[in-house]
């Protein structure tokens, strides 16, 4: 038993690694990519739609990548992405003539594959690694995974700002190659072969969940990051630096520290909630909580509050909220698929996750542009309150009986 618990803990540090250093080219790529070609002249929609692709065909590859995880192992999936990445970035570090829209949508779109498969197989990877009924443990590394990506997702804005500014966009899209790809060797090297692959393979026909619950927690977790990535992948950063006067390096360490304080409240999720298991109930209840704050944040703007002080502390308060509703929801997916599902249903959800992101993005350069940032907020308030609209029905519990027969 316990050498069991001690190969399971090493192939869930490892799984994590590899998902960290992922999340730290993620972080740093998304940065450069707004930050350079904002440089070169782009409109806030032009940029937003750079990253059309990435956000589209992250929804295609949480579909079909639950299914292959189930097929081929989680480790496999998780190693196809990191390649597909090191390829989008070194796709990325050519002449700047050769970077035209439509090459760099080309590029994001692997980037985008690439992020989703990893992301799926580090998360369903987890259930397969944690004993059944253990609930209480897999709250707990379910929260740490989350919460530490998100973290190291902060610490990747500030990297790519930084590298931007002191090595130049091709010297760091270079540099980022190389670490991923020797963590892509050393990975594929240790973790062993065939992890969460199905011995029953499954039909393409059952990508899609038939269990009200998962739907609802799909359908919630569309417009909960909708909310968020509607102000925040292309408004922000271009308010801060063209109305507010920042510079990259400014920018980047801002969305860092913001990035990094989600990822320690997600982490810590566990004790802010003091052990409660969550549920329905837990998901709603955060999500109305969270209108409140974007609310807030459009209204001080709108009176004319300073506005460095009013994005820097309503930003913070509006990370940490979101940052217990995000990690409420990626227990829930996971307590609520049975073992020999879990990436299936893992994928189908995050396909949700993914398709709110899309619309987040192509909403954020498009209201930005045309509303502003308080438009933005307003947009993620509306998200926010159909988030916790779809909440409400929600099961306060699920049985352990049910939770078994998720995905069937």
């Amino acid at each position: 038993m316990v050498e069991s618990s001690l190969h399971s803990l090493r192939n869930y540090l490892l799984i994590t690694g590899g998902y960290w250093a992922f999340t730290l080219t993620d972080g740093a790529i998304r940065m450069l990519v707004v930050l350079y070609f904002h440089l070169l002249g782009y409109s806030p929609f032009e940029v937003a739609m750079l990253f059309l692709f990435y956000e589209f065909f992250g929804i295609v590859t949480n579909l079909v990548g639950g299914w292959l995880g189930t097929r081929i192992g989680l480790n496999l999936t998780m190693h196809i992405g990191m390649g597909l990445q090191v390829l989008a970035l070194l796709m990325l570090a050519v002449p700047e003539g050769w970077l035209s829209v439509a090459y760099v949508m080309v590029a994001q779109a692997l980037s985008g594959i690439a992020k989703d498969l990893n992301k799926m197989s580090a998360k369903a990877g987890v259930k397969i690694l944690v004993p059944q009924h253990s609930d209480s443990r897999l709250f707990k590394w379910i929260a740490l995974l989350t919460g530490s990506k998100n973290t190291l997702k902060g610490v990747g804005f500030f990297l790519g700002a930084l590298l931007l500014e002191f090595a130049g966009f091709r010297s760091a899209l270079l540099i980022l190659a190389g670490g991923l790809l020797l963590v892509l060797i050393l990975t594929t090297i240790l973790l062993p072969r065939g992890l969460g692959k199905s011995k029953a393979k499954p039909k393409f026909t059952r990508l899609f969940s038939n269990t009200p619950a998962i739907n609802q927690l799909s359908a919630a977790r569309f417009f909960l990051f909708g909310a968020r990535d509607v102000w925040f992948v292309v408004g922000l950063p271009v308010f801060l630096f063209s109305v507010l006067g920042w510079r990259f390096s400014e920018v980047g360490a801002f969305f860092a520290v913001w990035v990094i304080v989600y990822g320690i409240v997600q982490s810590c999720a566990p004790m802010i909630l003091r052990g409660h298991h969550p549920d329905g109930k837990t998901a709603c209840w955060w999500a109305f909580g969270l209108v409140l704050i974007p609310v807030a944040i459009a209204l001080a703007l709108q009176q004319g509050m300073e506005p460095n002080r009013v994005i820097i502390v309503g930003l913070i308060i509006f990370g940490a909220v979101f940052a217990i509703n995000s990690a409420v929801h990626s227990y829930l997916i996971v307590a609520w698929s049975e073992h020999d599902k879990v990436a299936m249903n893992v994928g189908f959800y995050y396909m949700a996750n993914a398709g709110g992101r899309l619309i987040g993005t192509v909403l954020s350069g498009w209201i930005y542009q045309t509303q502003g940032l308080v438009g933005c907020l307003w947009w993620s308030t509306a998200f926010v309150f159909m988030a916790g609209l779809l909440s409400l029905r929600l099961p306060a519990k699920m049985k352990k009986t049910d939770s078994r027969r998720v995905g069937t």
